[in-house]
């Protein structure tokens, strides 16, 4: 059996603090890789060492980060590395352990043509897909990269005559992209639901699924909140989508955490869209409703353990929702925004849990994802959950940077959302919640109030303006800062 003692996280930000916590509860130290402009980032300060790199895309640079701290295993997070099946067998072949799947699984996953057929061989239902032209009856049809994902390399198409112009622009945009021009049509679902299962597979060959999330509200097809459980999934369709979920992780002798992810049309139906090989942003949600530490049992399926629990062992409690803060402007179609981080105070309370990768005081530059943050909720039921996030974004004070909180403020409130009627086109068919908020205090003024009565660690002042600033943290005009 192989024993870890010492990982780098071959990550930045958020995810790269939150492995660096369960890797401290483990007893095993951490590693940090760090560009020129991440030097003094904090989740370089978490770690337990450090080495900096010129790119986190560089596996040369990555691979000689770990040869000269003594790393003898690597977690890549998600995004950057993760879903790289040649870096996963460049760590194979330095004899460090890629915790993480198997670098074939990666690589039959990463290929959406190969990924529908295996799944279609293992009997789960997969959106109707061709490799050339579709039939006249089938459209709408999207156009969408082989090798891709996060909406780049996807057009959608309603008439027949516009499909080669469109799978000319999409593979162009692939090759960019992805360095893989390929492309394929599928049928496009209208107003579907996004809806994921968490599955984990060990070396023994147990595979279990750790239910759903759903994911439906998303911008640039990129999800900003998500949920556990779905509000549109019932007992008897969780079971039928979780069954599915774990025959499509057999079909590929998967290891470790990875997604299936489904479109779920209003029908009631559900199709494979695709397997993400890999831990996913929103885990939290399901670690907040099954008690699991997700990283934990990457760390122990890597080593070669068996996973810590069986599927019948698997139990949800109550309700969770993520939101991710982005230093972004919504109302000026999600623009992102650079700066320093004036004001940093996250929520607190019950239930409330933050992964964030800044702190006051932080650059937020143009290098890298706007993401900041993820604040997650737990409460016994949905609309308590609700009512959880509404009280903590309420209560987020972060200055400095425009960001998303009152967005989201507004998104999670609105009437459909807490019925539960939403779809992934949620944000397009709601366009008046990217209409700004009137603040009746200047944004230059917010900042003044803060600063003087802040000390640079974020804590209150003594120096008598504290009462201005609680006036302005009161009144919530600070959310549109």
């Amino acid at each position: 059996m192989v024993m870890i003692h010492k990982v780098l996280v071959a990550n930045r930000g958020e995810i790269a603090i939150r492995i660096f916590h369960t890797l401290r509860e483990m007893g095993i130290r951490s590693v940090a890789v760090y560009t020129e402009v991440d030097g003094r980032s904090l989740h370089v300060r978490t770690a337990d060492e450090s080495s900096r790199v010129e790119n986190y895309l560089d596996t040369r640079e990555i691979l000689r980060a770990a040869a000269e701290t003594g790393a003898d295993a690597i977690h890549p997070g998600y995004g950057f590395l993760s879903e790289n099946a040649a870096f996963a067998e460049a760590c194979e072949q330095a004899k460090l352990t890629f915790i993480g799947p198997r670098p074939q699984t990666i690589r039959r996953m990463g290929d959406k043509l190969e990924s529908k057929r295996v799944m279609k061989d293992a009997g789960v239902p997969v959106v109707p897909t061709w490799d050339a032209e579709p039939p006249a009856n089938a459209y709408p049809v999207l156009v969408k990269a082989v090798g891709g994902g996060g909406g780049k390399g996807m057009r959608l198409v309603e008439h027949p005559r516009d499909l080669n112009e469109a799978k000319a622009a999409a593979s162009r945009e692939a090759a960019k992209a992805f360095n893989d021009d390929r492309v394929f049509v599928e049928k496009y679902i209208s107003n579907p639901r996004h809806i994921e299962f968490q599955v984990f597979g060990d070396t023994l060959g147990s595979v279990i699924h750790v239910f759903e999330r759903e994911c439906s509200i998303q911008r640039r097809h990129q999800k900003i909140i998500e949920e556990t459980p779905s509000p549109a999934v019932s007992p008897d369709l969780r079971a039928k989508m979780g069954e599915a979920a774990v025959a499509a992780a057999r079909a590929v002798g998967y290891v470790g955490a990875g997604t299936v992810e489904f479109i779920l049309s209003p029908d009631g139906q559900f199709y494979f869209l695709e397997m993400n090989t890999r831990l996913q942003v929103e885990h939290p949600v399901t670690e907040m409703t099954t008690g699991l530490d997700l990283v934990r049992e990457q760390v122990l399926v890597a080593n070669g353990q068996p996973l810590s629990i069986k599927q019948t062992d698997v139990r949800q409690s109550g309700h969770s929702l993520e939101c991710r803060i982005y230093a972004e402007v919504p109302e000026e179609n999600f623009r992102p925004d650079t700066g320093s981080i004036a004001v940093y105070r996250p929520p607190t309370g019950p239930g409330i849990r933050l992964d964030s990768g800044v702190e006051q005081d932080s650059e937020v530059g143009f290098h890298y994802d706007p993401m900041l943050a993820k604040l997650i909720v737990w409460a016994p039921t949905r609309d308590a959950s609700i009512e959880r996030m509404q009280r903590a974004l309420s209560e987020f004070v972060l200055l400095g940077v425009r960001n998303n909180i009152e967005f989201l403020h507004r998104v999670v409130s609105h009437a459909d959302f807490k019925a539960g009627k939403i779809d992934t086109h949620f944000l397009e068919h709601h366009a008046e919640l990217r209409k700004p908020t009137t603040t009746e205090i200047p944004v230059e003024a917010l900042l003044a109030a803060s600063l003087t009565s802040s000390d640079s660690r974020g804590h209150r002042g003594t120096n008598g303006a504290d009462q201005t600033f609680d006036d302005v943290w009161q009144s919530g005009a600070w959310r549109n800062a």
